[in-house]
């Protein structure tokens, strides 16, 4: 009896086993199915960390965001032109001006041609013209405001603007009460009207080509400053552009003048005087020249204005058998020695004569003849037969002491230059600005 209770025992114990082994074998395969590779990965790959089911979107290229582009402010005058092919590269706006800076992929002269062109048709005066055609500074002028075109010779040029009107900032706020002082006409005026201030054309900034110091010169050499800034060739290009402003307001007249700023000075006056007679023009040396002096490269500044005066023998260089003469020192201040020896060959045309210190003494009773350079007396004696028209005389005046090394002022070197000729031959910038005023 006992053997059917053991075999219905194992039937019941198989019967239980035959479901966990199936159980068993339904659990490996669950297993080995989540752990098998997702077979749409073999096509589409998912990026890691994104949902399968989600396809990554195509890159995209970054779009510079608002605050990455410079804009031109609201109050830019639409009176000033802009250049067709530009890319605007900083603003800054100090008071009642504005200094823009652009680039362009045009060549400099393609961009100053423009300027000139659209300047004149446009109802502009231009007050002030660069010596080169290629690069420089362009000033106009239209009713209250004033423009200053500065072309360099790379891809970049400056537009500054002055005289724009006053910003909303600075205007009073209506909604406080009015504690100014009644004007005019108002029922609570109390008292005499004062005469309105009118700047005399003296002072004004037009008249003085922007500068606004110039009255701080001697008085003898503010009118001869005045003239020359108004023909436009004292403009003084700068090649900090955070300074540009600056060193376009303040012409500083007593300050030291150098040897670079004399030369180009020197080109640009007899150019623009003698504007109707090109065989007196000093040509401006072309970009392939080979260069005179060690220290001033063609990528000088002021290469053209320097080299052209040594290749028209205006100064002493190696191209005028002076083989000391090898360095310029363009930054050094200009003696007053320096600046009668160049000038005068500008103003006679022919070779200078010769001289003694006891020639120079005599005529002009210097004491100090004798530390003259023998070069330089030969200009000095050239300048006293020059009789009133004499450069000395108007930039030192009475003067018994010559001081041939002493630093030349910004001033003295206008006064020297507002005349260019040789006994009663030539012209002063009274004359040559009269002349262009008459013109339509």
């Amino acid at each position: 009896m006992l053997l059917p209770n053991r075999l219905n025992a194992i039937g019941f114990a198989a019967f239980l086993l035959l479901p966990l082994a199936g159980c068993a074998s339904s659990a490996n395969k669950s297993l080995q199915d989540a752990l098998a590779a997702d077979p749409r990965l073999k096509e589409k790959p998912v990026v890691l960390g994104s949902s399968p089911t989600s396809q990554p979107s195509p890159a995209k290229p970054i779009q510079p965001t608002q605050t990455d582009q410079i804009e031109l402010p609201a109050d830019f005058p639409a009176e000033v032109p802009l250049y067709p092919q530009r890319s605007l590269l900083a603003v800054e706006q100090p008071d009642q001006n504005l200094l823009t800076r652009w680039s362009s992929p045009d060549p400099s002269a393609q961009i100053m041609a423009f300027y000139r062109q659209e300047l004149q048709k446009n109802g502009w005066k231009l007050e002030g013209q660069p010596i080169d055609p290629t690069q420089g500074i362009l000033e106009a002028s239209r009713e209250t405001l004033q423009l200053r075109v500065n072309v360099q010779a790379g891809s970049e040029f400056t537009l500054q603007v002055e005289g724009l009107p006053a910003s909303d900032a600075s205007a009073p706020n209506t909604s406080a009460p009015n504690t100014s002082t009644p004007s005019p006409g108002s029922s609570e005026f109390i008292g005499p009207i004062s005469p309105a201030i009118v700047p005399s054309p003296a002072s004004s900034p037009v008249a003085t080509g922007g500068f606004t110091d110039l009255d701080k010169a001697p008085n003898e050499l503010q009118q001869p400053t005045r003239d020359l800034t108004q023909l436009g060739v004292l403009a003084l290009p700068s090649s900090n552009k955070a300074n540009l402003a600056k060193s376009q307001n303040f012409f500083e007249p007593n300050k030291a003048i150098t040897r670079r700023e004399y030369a180009r000075w020197l080109v640009a006056v007899n150019n623009r005087l003698y504007a109707s007679r090109p065989a007196r023009h000093i040509r401006l040396a072309v970009e392939t020249a080979s260069p005179a002096f060690q220290d001033v490269t063609r990528r000088d500044r002021d290469f053209s204005a320097i080299q052209g005066l040594a290749e028209a023998g205006l100064l002493p260089s190696s191209l005028s058998g002076d083989s000391t003469a090898t360095l310029f020192r363009p930054d050094a201040p200009l003696t007053r020695e320096e600046m009668i020896l160049w000038k005068m060959p500008v103003d006679m045309r022919q070779a200078l004569p010769t001289a003694t210190i006891d020639s120079v003494k005599q005529t002009w009773g210097f004491q100090d003849a004798a530390r003259i350079e023998s070069r330089a007396l030969r200009a000095v004696l050239a300048d006293f037969q020059n009789g009133d028209q004499s450069n000395l005389r108007r930039a030192f005046g009475y003067t018994t002491l010559f001081q041939p090394k002493r630093s030349v002022t910004r001033a003295e070197a206008a006064g020297a230059l507002w005349y260019i000729g040789f006994q009663g031959d030539g012209i002063s910038a009274q004359e040559a600005l009269k002349g262009s005023l008459s013109k339509p």
